[in-house]
């Protein structure tokens, strides 16, 4: 059975980068977007925004324009040889109905790039992975209130992307649900889209060999332990070597989230460190994907084997 192994890191970004802003998802808050674009040009970047950024489908209003603008936004942003990295603006929905539209082998031959964004953009992360073979940035979007309300999330992402080597080691607030030690390699993200990703062409077999990184918003938790309970039976959490839990933010109470959790998860004989800060939370913090570490999850600590970029 395949296993994960980590992926080829894009380029740190430097004074003067382009950097394109794109929507594959839900629609963007024009004011959000306007003072997400100040932090970044705050740090010398150049943004372009995406045609289609603050576009609106016509009969169905939580997408942000239709399926094939959003995808040839993306897909035009990567191909561009002037821009280095693509910044999601948000999440929302929408990603899985525009994946299959983008050409991948256009976007193989442009070579590797810098990737960010989060929640509903958790399937373009598995399809970066799969298709790609490219390390990627779950962390804070572009038009997110999360960013632009932020200092710590805006400081996280901005060393991530300029200084990797300054933040090889991300710290949780909280403790072990399951202690021990694990080495693997980065993945994961949102987990109802994990779950609802299995099966399609763009998301990986399997989670084994991986240091597997789950958060959620909004979810009861008998969804939760829906979407857990599906993984399990799947058989794609077969092998994982560890697990760091983030953000639940709208879910029910975290004690009772934390049950489920431990319940679901304890049984699988390796490490689960809870409360690591990343996802739908306040100063969210920046999680590189693909990028071979360490999970303590006594000490709390994932500690990358070199910087997310080169």
């Amino acid at each position: 059975m395949s296993r994960v192994e980590p992926l080829r890191r894009p380029s740190r970004l430097a004074a003067g980068a382009r950097v394109a802003v794109v929507a594959p998802s839900g629609p963007v808050p024009e004011d959000r977007l306007e003072a997400g674009l100040d932090i970044l040009r705050g740090w010398d970047l150049d943004p372009v925004v995406a045609p289609h950024v603050l576009g609106r489908h016509g009969e169905l209003p939580y997408l942000a324009a239709g399926d094939a603008e959003r995808a040839a936004d993306l897909q035009s942003a990567w191909c561009d040889p002037a821009v280095d990295a693509v910044i999601c603006a948000r999440g929302g929905y929408g990603v899985q109905r525009m994946v299959d539209s983008l050409d991948w082998e256009a976007m193989r031959a442009a070579g590797p790039k810098v990737f960010v964004g989060f929640s509903d953009i958790t399937a373009l992360h598995e399809a970066f992975a799969v298709r790609l073979g490219l390390v990627t940035l779950h962390g804070p979007m572009a038009a997110g209130l999360d960013f632009v309300k932020s200092a710590r999330a805006q400081d996280h992402l901005r060393a991530t992307l300029f200084t990797p080597e300054t933040v090889r080691t991300l710290v949780s607030d909280g403790t072990a649900l399951v202690p021990g030690r694990a080495r693997g390699v980065t993945l994961g993200g949102c987990l109802s889209l994990l779950a609802s990703d299995r099966g399609t062409p763009h998301a990986r077999p399997s989670a084994r060999g991986g240091l597997l990184c789950l958060e959620d918003v909004g979810e009861e938790t008998y969804r939760l332990d829906r979407d857990l309970t599906q993984l399990l039976r799947a058989g794609w959490l077969d092998g994982v070597h560890g697990l760091l839990l983030g953000s639940w933010a709208r879910c029910e109470p975290y004690e009772g989230v934390r049950t489920l959790l431990a319940d679901r998860l304890g049984g699988l004989g390796v490490p689960v460190a809870e409360q690591f800060g990343f996802g739908h939370c306040d100063d969210g913090l920046t999680v590189p994907f693909g990028v071979a570490a360490e999970l303590d999850a006594d000490a709390g600590t994932l500690t990358l084997d070199e910087p997310a970029l080169t």
